[in-house]
């Protein structure tokens, strides 16, 4: 972890390191006890197609798969 700080117009600068593994693009995002940074990738839609590559299910089986969970787990 590591700390940052607003400069007198506002603007926040981030640590190299982090600048580095995540890039130059997020979304702010207020949540309940503070804000959450989430990066955003320079082609949303190619990396969203690399973090699903591996997935052997049709769109239909996995709606299905999810729909079923949520069954289970709201005791159906």
């Amino acid at each position: 972890m590591s700390d940052a700080t607003l400069d007198d117009r506002g603007r926040l600068t981030l640590p190299k390191e982090i600048r580095e593994r995540y890039g130059d693009s997020y979304h702010v995002v207020d949540v309940q006890d503070g804000i959450k940074l989430i990066p955003v990738a320079d082609d949303p839609l190619e990396a969203l197609r690399a973090e699903f590559a591996d997935v052997d299910k049709t769109v239909d089986e996995l709606r299905d798969q999810a729909r079923d969970a949520s069954l289970d787990e709201a005791g159906r």
